[in-house]
């Protein structure tokens, strides 16, 4: 994460994302840099707008749930499923206890 942090801030600051610069940046932030890290994400970022990268992320990130949303749906779903597991634990427990109790 801190390859990607030290690229976001050298385009906050409106520098390039080159090797020496990413470089800096992690060496000033004293991580231990792998140079092919280095080189694997100026090459990835090579090409990519950053804005409107952030920009898509961030609308993402922000959409409202709409009702039907079948991933809402889902999540709810398997909520359901696990209090139903729980309440069938708890009703097994009380069986034994009885017979024990």
């Amino acid at each position: 994460m801190e390859y990607l942090y030290a690229a976001l801030l050298l385009h906050k600051a409106g520098k390039e994302i080159t090797e020496e610069n990413l470089t800096a940046v992690l060496n000033a932030a004293g991580v231990d840099v792998d140079t092919n890290r280095v080189k694997s994400l100026v090459a990835a970022l090579k090409g990519v707008d950053i804005d409107e990268a952030l920009a898509s992320a961030a609308m993402v990130a922000t959409a409202p749930v709409a009702g039907g949303d079948a991933a809402t749906e889902a999540a709810a779903e398997e909520e359901k499923k696990e209090e139903e597991e729980e309440e069938e634990i708890d009703e097994a427990d009380l069986g034994l206890g009885s017979l024990f109790g």
